[in-house]
């Protein structure tokens, strides 16, 4: 036996599904000779790239984990008292666990199919419900960015809510954290709004002023009365946002209750790792008149088919995917992964426990500032809740030193110092703080009395602003608190929903490849997860070795000159790009150029994020063939060719096609003085075959939960990085606090400089670990895979669209559309998929009537076949319904899904078999995923909205009033 010691094993072969028997059976399938052969037939060849990708040689599981732990412990873990927005915390471990770790949680794609969603949804809804009952307002959604982006979004919808179309005026406080500020600016200056920034017991409020924002409590720590304040401003018609810390408001009155139109913030502290600055998701309550105006996603209750409670996402009319440039909802922009963990730190903790972790915080805080007060400090807060701030003077260079010699970062701001207290401080913690101010002063510990301080401690928020009204008291936040009802509680959510542990998720555009679990270990390691975002440089060496590599890497993949990491969503990095191009306009003088032309087949969140960068949208036809019509794009380009900035277009196309004239569309807009903005979303066809800037593009945002392997949290997180051209690289986003400015950057986009930064950790490992090759065979085989789903399904639905040489890309569009003349929709494909144990594909995007379907690499070829079989098996389902076999009305599809209750309820009044029903294949009877509620009815879910948890007891419904949803795209 000969023996080889130079094995090691390649992660590629763990991530691409197909081996090289199943290779050559859908080889043999598809008509190609070779794997190559496929892509030269796919992927033009003028715009292949003449090169591998130039990336380090691939690195085994076992051997990336060691080598980033080195990495990691360049990070100094200190002690962290800046606050500023982001705090330590514990997180529960069962939470952490079976939450944050599981694939079962980590995996899902936003609920757009409730009835397979039905556990997330309610987990989403408690976060809702937790929001509206500690902020006192009516309505709240499931989730935003950063709460730097969702006081912009307040501000924006302050600002389309005006009764004075004239006023263009907003004032912030300037004890409003400096990193909202900075988003507010970027957010600002496309619409001309004129922020004032001043202090709200001063500043003159006038008739141009729209809305105004404060924060409670504030940057420094001081917790005001605004009541006045929101009162003024109301009288001119003012509207008036709160940027609330969400564990103050368990000691706090409610913003609702003193006058807060609208009421922001981050959910962060409610157990979610700092992460060096996310993912972290941000909330966003107001008023119930606003809800068509509110952005976000919102979950709703409803019921189903049979009349029984069921969840689903509220008010979709308002998002980007219909409404496109007029939206008022970016579907993108959620965290629903990190809502569900805070929503879960509520319930697991209930009233009780999140009253005492906030008196424990706010006592600690006391004790500190009356022991540094007897040692000689001047503490400048007169009332507080976790920030006491002290006047230094020259005593601020020692005491800055003493703290690092005791590894711990206060936040210093000229000769004052705050310190801001979190769930993780402890007596001893207070203890080593007093010793070493003591210190500096020639004094001890035993200067202190600790015990009688200790003993005697008060309140220091006025009796008016301390919280009297209940909160959590649903039975759901006062049930789960052992941690085997915990435990049990999260399972049997997780139980009700399908994610990637089940099958396949075939989603066009949405690319729902594997998340490996090596990827994502070292999210929760502590040298990463508990890192402050604003700690000092020296101390984050490991984190900046990542972004370093990382930015080298995708520069390497799109073949742009530098990447921006801090965009935390796909959508957030298409509007910092336009925001880049933006800046380039205006910096050579062409304050004009404002038009953008959009192909009519982009992504919903194209127009919209133009409109957002304040530009004016012109759409650009799309031939018989589904490309872009060139010669109506070069009309337009010439027609606009002062006023153009940019063309945004999707390559592959959105209709999953190798376009051919890619490089003639972008040399059209460069000779007419614009720029070309590339949708990152369909990357993962790309990646080592060719890149952005070989087509032409200036500037792409890069899909990390797609394309390099970030999972998709339920509806988030995400990470949209933009890669730029060299003449856009002095424009990147900068960041108020710590200093990334590349010369001439636009102010931040993300409140955190490097967005989400500890999930980039991911997609550093994805690459690491699948090297140059392995990501260019990872294209090969996505693309493999959509082209052997197509010739299985191409005789029974038609494919709408193909390459030259017939090929799809990485995706394909089955069209639907003509069983509408016996009355099937496509949704009702969709919903019967669920009783085959598959999440449906991309429905009616980007054409009306169809499915989108996209396989990834990751998946292997039995999954591929069940895939098929089951779409098979409906297409004959269909043929049974216009021959007749089926009733038109009474069938499989438009029943379902079927539930157990159904299936094994005693009445059985349909044509067709219970086995027909739920065990439609053969397969499908060893592993059976039942959905857990009927279908939805999304017209009654918005006729009685309701987005809190209401009492099942009351919860009750008149046969009369359960009615038959109406379902269109």
């Amino acid at each position: 036996m000969k023996l080889n010691i130079d094995y090691q094993e390649k992660f590629q072969a763990r991530h691409i599904a197909p081996n090289e028997t199943d290779t050559a059976k859908m080889l043999k399938t598809v008509g190609a000779a070779s794997l190559d052969e496929l892509i030269g037939q796919t992927v033009p060849q003028k715009i292949r790239l003449k090169n591998p990708l130039n990336l380090p040689a691939a690195k085994s599981e076992f051997d990336y984990l060691n080598t980033l732990k080195q990495t990691a412990s360049k990070n100094k873990v200190f002690k962290s008292y800046i606050g500023q927005g982001y705090y330590d915390v514990i997180v529960p471990g069962v939470i952490q666990r079976n939450i944050l770790e599981n694939p079962g949680w980590y995996t899902q794609y936003t609920p757009y199919q409730a009835e397979i969603a039905q556990g997330r949804l309610q987990a989403l809804l408690n976060f809702q419900t937790m929001v509206l009952d500690l902020t006192g307002m009516e309505i709240a959604n499931a989730s935003l960015l950063d709460e730097g982006t969702a006081a912009a979004e307040a501000m924006f919808m302050q600002y389309s809510l005006r009764k004075n179309t004239k006023a263009n005026t907003f004032f912030v406080s300037e004890e409003v954290f400096p990193q909202t500020i900075d988003i507010l600016k970027t957010r600002s200056q496309p619409y001309g709004i004129e922020l004032v920034i001043g202090d709200h017991r001063t500043v003159e409020l006038t008739d141009e002023m729209f809305g105004a924002i404060v924060q409670y409590p504030a940057k420094d720590g001081q917790v005001y009365n605004y009541a006045d304040f929101a009162a003024a401003a109301h009288a001119k018609n003012i509207k008036l946002t709160v940027v609330a810390d969400l564990m103050s408001l368990v000691l706090l009155t409610p913003p609702g209750e003193w006058g807060a139109d609208i009421v922001v913030g981050t959910s962060q502290r409610f157990g979610v790792p700092m992460g060096f600055g996310g993912p972290h998701a941000a909330f966003f309550a107001t008023k119930e008149e606003y809800k068509r105006s509110m952005p976000g996603r919102i979950i709703g209750v409803t019921i189903d088919s049979a009349g029984n409670y069921a969840l689903r996402m509220a008010l979709q009319t308002r998002e980007q995917h219909i409404r496109r440039d007029k939206a008022t909802s970016n579907i993108c922009t959620a965290q629903a992964l990190l809502a569900i963990m805070a929503g879960m730190y509520g319930v697991y903790h209930g009233p009780q426990g999140l009253t005492l972790i906030a008196q424990r915080i706010h006592g600690l805080a006391i004790l500190l500032a009356k022991a540094l007060g007897e040692l000689g400090y001047e503490q400048l807060n007169s009332s507080y809740f976790d920030t006491v701030k002290f006047e230094l003077g020259v005593l601020a260079g020692p005491i800055h030193s003493e703290a690092l010699n005791n590894e711990m970062n206060l936040h210093y701001n000229g000769s004052t110092a705050s310190i801001t207290l979190d769930e993780t401080t402890s007596p001893e913690d207070i203890k080593t703080i007093i010793r070493f101010f003591a210190k500096v002063k020639g004094k001890t510990l035993n200067d202190v009395n600790f015990d009688e301080l200790k003993a005697s401690l008060e309140t220091v928020i006025p009796a008016e602003l301390q919280r009297q009204s209940e909160f959590l008291s649903h039975k759901i936040f006062n049930s789960h608190h052992s941690e085997h009802e915990m435990l049990r509680y999260i399972k049997s959510l997780e139980a009700k929903d399908l994610s990637l542990c089940h099958s396949m998720i075939a989603l066009g555009s949405c690319t729902m490849k594997l998340n490996a679990t090596t990827e994502m270990i070292p999210v929760t390691w502590p040298e990463l997860g508990k890192m402050h975002p604003f700690a000092p440089a020296d101390q984050t060496g490991g984190y900046m070795q990542i972004f370093d590599e990382l930015n080298k890497w995708l520069s390497e993949i799109t073949g742009f000159a530098a990447m921006s990491l801090q965009p935390n969503a796909g959508a957030q990095g298409e509007y910092a790009g336009l925001m880049v191009i933006r800046a380039y306009h205006l910096d050579r003088g062409d304050d004009h150029r404002n038009i953008a032309l959009i192909p009519s087949s982009a992504h919903g969140t194209n127009p919209a994020s133009a409109a957002m960068a304040g530009m004016k949208i012109v759409v650009v036809k799309c031939d018989e063939n589904g490309n872009i019509d060139v010669a109506d794009l070069k009309a337009k380009a010439e027609q606009y060719k002062n006023e153009l900035s940019c063309l945004m277009v999707t390559y592959p196309s959105t209709h999953g096609v190798f376009e051919e004239s890619i490089i003639e569309v972008c040399e059209i807009i460069h000779a007419n003085g614009g720029q070309v903005y590339m949708d990152g979303a369909n990357m993962n066809a790309q990646v080592g075959l060719t890149s952005p800037a070989t087509i032409g593009a200036d500037v792409c945002h890069l899909n990390l939960h797609k394309t390099f392997c970030i999972p998709h949290g339920g509806g988030g997180p995400g990470m949209g990085p933009i890669g730029v051209a060299k003449h856009l690289v002095p424009y990147l986003p900068g960041h108020a606090v710590v200093n990334i400015d590349q010369g001439k950057s636009i102010p931040a986009v993300s409140a955190a400089p490097w967005g989400s930064a500890s999930i980039l950790i991911i997609s550093h490992a994805y690459i690491a670990m699948m090297g140059g090759e392995g990501l260019t065979n990872a294209t090969k085989y996505a693309i493999l895979n959509a082209n052997y789903i197509k010739t299985r399904l191409e005789q029974h639905y038609p494919v709408l669209y193909t390459g030259t040489q017939g090929r799809c890309a990485h995706e394909m569009i089955l069209d639907c559309r003509a069983f509408k003349n016996f009355g099937i929709e496509v949704t009702d494909i969709a919903k019967r998929l669920m009783d085959y144990g598959f999440h449906a594909p991309t429905v009616s995007f980007p054409v009306a009537g169809t499915v989108m379907v996209e396989p990834t690499e990751s998946e292997p070829k039995h999954e591929l076949d069940r895939f098929c079989d089951a779409m098979i098996a409906i297409r004959n389902e269909i043929e049974e319904v216009e021959n007749g076999t089926l009733d038109k009305t009474d069938n499989p599809l438009k029943n379902a899904p079927h539930t157990a209750a159904v299936i094994t309820g005693n009445e059985w009044s349909h044509p067709y078999s219970r086995q027909k029903a739920a065990f439609p294949l053969p397969y499908v009877a060893d592993y059976k995923f039942w959905p857990s509620v009927g279908r939805v009815n999304d017209t009654y879910g918005d006729r009685t909205l309701i987005c809190s948890c209401p009492p099942l007891t009351e919860y009750e419904f008149e046969e009369s009033e359960v009615t038959t949803p109406e379902y269109g795209t």
